[in-house]
């Protein structure tokens, strides 16, 4: 296996990692910056309030994207074992 295939692999393998924690990173920001916006103009400093509300957004998106994100990461899964077969 030379250095580019390396790199290949490697590069394939962020990108899974994106994919598979971007949804579930943009739910928690954008729920973290609702949350932010009304304290902000309620002045409401409730350490409980930024934290319920991120937890269940959090295992909501875990629920709806984890099709998602399992098929991303069989996929990728799958391409690498190729990969050790064609080796071999």
């Amino acid at each position: 296996m030379n250095e580019v295939a390396v790199l290949e692999v490697g590069r394939e393998a962020l990108w899974v990692v994106i994919k598979t924690a971007g949804p579930i990173m943009l739910a928690g920001l954008v729920v973290g910056l609702i949350i932010a916006l009304f304290q902000a103009l309620t002045q409401v400093q409730e350490m409980t309030l930024t934290f319920v509300p991120k937890i269940l957004v959090i295992f909501l998106a875990i629920v709806v994207f984890l099709p998602f994100m399992m098929t991303t990461v069989l996929e990728f899964s799958a391409s690498l074992f190729d990969r050790i077969v064609a080796l071999g």
